[in-house]
């Protein structure tokens, strides 16, 4: 943590911490979606469990739980690396594949992907393109 992302009480300032982890689950669901027009609909309970000071060093792992229609659905929790020990949990983090017209489109995905075969290129937004699944 640096100084910049304290609070008053020389935490962790918890704003920082949702926006990185908004931040980091929009490039998970661009990558499993293909499509660089996803957007968070939903974040359900945040648990903060514990705290992180100045010096600490935190990881945030996100895990795909469920592919809707149009969606993509993770859980996040956040770690000290030192320590192991839980910062955050949230449960629900919602995502939805828009199509050019800003509206929520299907993404024609059921399972993660581990490779990088579904990172959005120019030509990856159209459907003709050979990275979407075809129908």
């Amino acid at each position: 943590m640096k100084p910049e992302d304290l609070n008053a009480n020389g935490t962790l300032f918890g704003g920082s911490l949702l926006r990185w982890i908004d931040e980091e689950a929009a490039i998970y669901a661009i990558v499993q979606l293909g499509n660089r027009r996803a957007v968070t609909k939903y974040m359900s309970e945040i648990e903060f469990v514990a705290s992180a000071v100045q010096g600490d060093i935190i990881e945030m792992g996100l895990t795909a739980t469920a592919f809707g229609r149009t969606s993509l659905t993770m859980r996040a929790q956040v770690r000290n690396v030192i320590t192991g020990e839980l910062i955050l949990s949230i449960d629900k983090i919602v995502f939805v594949n828009l199509g050019e017209d800003g509206q929520p489109t299907p993404h024609g995905y059921t399972e993660i992907t581990y490779d990088r075969d579904r990172i959005p290129t120019p030509e990856s937004t159209t459907p003709e393109s050979p990275r979407r699944p075809q129908p």
